[in-house]
């Protein structure tokens, strides 16, 4: 198996987690943004290839619910 494969798998699971708390949160709390950003968060990594890409793009999307707070 190849490093690249299993680490994009395992970031993939780990932000998809990470989405659905979001996503559960937003949606009990009515808070629109958390809630875009978790299903942006659990939607995404099926479209981003690179590891290295996707724990960017996920490092930058779970910091929006707190920037625009």
């Amino acid at each position: 198996m190849n490093i690249e494969i299993g680490a994009h798998f395992y970031l993939s699971m780990f932000f998809g987690i990470i989405g659905m708390g979001y996503f559960v949160y937003g949606k009990k709390q009515a808070r629109f943004i958390a809630l875009f950003a978790g299903m942006g968060l659990m939607v995404f990594p099926y479209f981003i290839p690179e590891a290295i890409t996707l724990f960017a793009a996920s490092a930058g999307l779970m910091a929006v619910p707190f920037i625009l707070k």
